[in-house]
This record gives structure tokens, sequence and C-alpha cells, in this order.
């Protein structure tokens, strides 16, 4: 398995776009694709602030930065790493368990990109096991 930076940005570069593409779907006839909804959220945080407080408004934000930042280190940082996916995580998880939940396979097929890639994002942030002493 790589371990360099580049492989890390890479993946990290692949969660937030993965992340984007997630579907939500509610109702009868209402769905968005996240990328439609944060667009929503951005120009209603600029008219009504106190209106898009939430956590699960405000952490996939701050998940969305802390990998952004990630892309101008030299390698990206583990902890600023493990935080923005689990920041982006916890929502894309959700939605997930909904899709599951209810058999909507458009929200289900959706995440599994994000969810694969963060897998191999732990994967790569592993910490090597410490070898016995001879």
């Amino acid at each position: 398995m790589p371990n360099t930076a580049i492989y890390k940005k890479v993946l990290n570069i692949s969660l937030l776009l993965f992340f984007m593409i997630g579907y939500l779907e509610w109702g009868q006839s209402e769905s968005t694709f996240i990328f439609h909804a944060e667009l929503d959220v951005l120009s209603k945080m600029v008219s009504d602030p106190l209106s898009v407080m939430h956590p699960l408004i405000i952490a996939p934000f701050a998940g969305q930065v802390l990998l952004l930042l990630t892309l101008f280190q030299q390698t990206p940082g583990r902890m600023m790493t493990l935080m923005g996916l689990a920041c982006l995580g916890a929502l894309i998880v959700v939605l997930f368990l909904i899709g599951s939940m209810s058999l909507n396979f458009k929200m289900i097929a959706s995440t599994l990109p994000f969810i694969i890639t963060g897998i191999l994002v732990l994967r790569s942030h592993r910490k090597p096991k410490a070898q016995p002493a001879a």
C-alpha cells in the first residue's frame, strides 16, 4: 500500500468530491445532492446566519475546511485528516443508514464511494505496529 504524501492528498481530495455527491431524498418528491444543498446553505448564511447553525450543517463544513487545509501541507496531517473524515463521515453514515433502512438504492450508492475512500484513508494513516525487541 502506498504511503506517500501525494497518495494521501489524492485520498483527501477524493473524500471532498465523494462527499459532494451524497444524495438526500425526503418526502414524496424532494431530493438533492449535498453540493446543491451546500450552495443553498451558503446563500442563507449570508442573509440569516442563525438559520444554518445546526450540528449536521456546521460539522461537515468544518470537515471540509480541515481537509482543504491538509492539501496545503507538505504531508497531510494525520489528526486533521481523521477529524475531517469524522466530521464529513457523520453525515454520510447517517445518509447510508437512512438509505439502507428505506431501501433507497440512490442514497446507498451515493454514499459508498465516500465510505470506501474513508476506509482507505484510515488504512493509509494507520500507525505501524511496534516490532518486538530482539
